[in-house]
């Protein structure tokens, strides 16, 4: 049987564009499925397959009432939930392999929210006003694919027909890739990693490598962190080793990379074994120079690069950061460790390094240790985090809590 691709849209102002679209995908040998997330009453010139009312009430809401209320943002709320819901269902039913969905700020944000409901590997393609601008709201941590619209999506014209044929391209494209993995399947350990961690990650996932895992690695940006608890959330994964927690630094300190007060929750939810290090905690990231907050001109700086520069955390950041690591470790539901590097977090955070304040990572040892359950393993090594020692150590670690 072809492939059939989700069309999420408002038909009931942009009918005549998703038309276009359908007949696009038809000609290209797949089917369409309709999702109407418009809340007035649409007269379409094609088949719509879910309409408005059920989306509505999938989304604990009543079309006529959202009518009558006019509030915009609530029906937008509701349409989002429900569009999720159907979504889901109906992927999981086997009725379509892809989705496409084509708006301005509102139709972008119900269409993207039923596909961040899709699991990773969905096709996903989002024509939206919004493309070029900041997308992390609406691709969240799935692979939602965001494509320009260049013009608003308001008639076929010979700019949006372009793009319109793009979109379809790409979808289409997609839905018929060959998926199946090129390699055997192997237990998946994920890894967390900054530059200044990159040797001892990369030592870890040789070894983790060579004793028949893959090491999928995430860059510890805030939307890094943020999409390895994702994936452990779903379930991809059997183990994290979280060399590198630097978000956590962000989040206290109000820098850019901060993935969230959930940071270190997955995989104590799920169960999976979780050796936490507090890798690259010795620094907070902000942009240039400029954006730094007044509050912190007497701090130590690092140019990083000239868009990245690092901040020392200090004895009391520090401390905090050791309070809340040893919290989320008490409430892991899986098997749960703490390893300490005692001469330094970070490339910079080691003696004769610009980062070297033993006391601000003694202040973070010390917190862990009075804070956390007796029954959570906590072992310090004499050694920095990117010493080959402590790489091994890690796996060494991780290994014996999978067993």
């Amino acid at each position: 049987m072809s492939k059939a691709i989700l069309l999420i849209g408002a038909f009931d102002v942009k009918a005549d564009e998703y038309d276009f679209v359908r007949k696009l995908i038809e000609g290209q040998g797949c089917r369409v499925l309709t999702m109407n997330i418009g809340v007035l009453d649409a007269t379409a010139p094609f088949r719509i397959d879910i309409d408005s009312a059920a989306v509505a009430r999938a989304g604990g809401g009543d079309l006529g009432q959202l009518q009558a209320a006019k509030d915009r943002g609530a029906a937008m709320n509701v349409m989002s939930k429900g569009a999720a819901v159907l979504a889901r269902e109906r992927h999981q039913a086997g009725d379509f392999d892809a989705v496409l969905a084509m708006g301005g700020s509102g139709g972008t944000g119900v269409a993207t929210a039923a596909m961040r409901a899709l699991p990773i590997g969905v096709p996903k393609v989002m024509l939206s006003t919004l493309a070029a601008s900041d997308t992390s709201a609406f691709v969240g941590v799935k692979d939602v694919t965001m494509i320009p619209s260049i013009v608003d999506v308001a008639g076929v014209n010979r700019i949006s027909e372009q793009v319109f044929k793009e979109a379809v391209g790409a979808v289409c494209g997609m839905v018929r890739m060959d998926y199946r993995p090129s390699a055997e399947t192997k237990p998946i350990i994920a890894a967390t990693m900054f530059g200044n961690t990159t040797p001892c990650v990369d030592r870890c996932r040789a070894a983790l490598t060579g004793k028949g895992y893959e090491v999928l690695v995430f860059h510890a940006t805030g939307s890094g962190g943020r999409t390895m608890e994702g994936l452990v959330e779903e379930g991809y994964v059997s183990a994290v080793l979280d060399i590198t927690t630097t978000e956590w630094a962000d989040e206290v300190c109000g820098g850019v990379f901060s993935a969230g007060d959930t940071r270190l929750d997955a995989p104590g939810k799920q169960g999976i074994a979780h050796l936490i290090v507090p890798g690259c905690v010795d620094m907070a990231n902000f942009g240039g120079t400029e954006t730094i907050p007044e509050r912190y001109a007497d701090r130590l700086f690092y140019e990083w690069s000239p868009t990245v520069t690092l901040m020392r955390t200090d004895v009391e950041e520090n401390a905090k950061m050791g309070e809340r690591f040893a919290r989320k470790a008490n409430a892991a539901t899986g098997p749960v460790a703490f390893l300490l590097p005692l001469r330094g977090v970070s490339m910079l955070d080691k003696p004769g390094e610009r980062f070297w304040q033993p006391e601000a990572d003694q202040a973070m040892f010390d917190a862990i240790k009075k804070n956390v359950e007796p029954s959570i393993r906590v072992v310090e090594l004499d050694c920095n985090i990117n010493d080959d020692a402590f790489a091994d150590k890690a796996v060494e670690m991780l290994l014996e809590m999978m067993d």
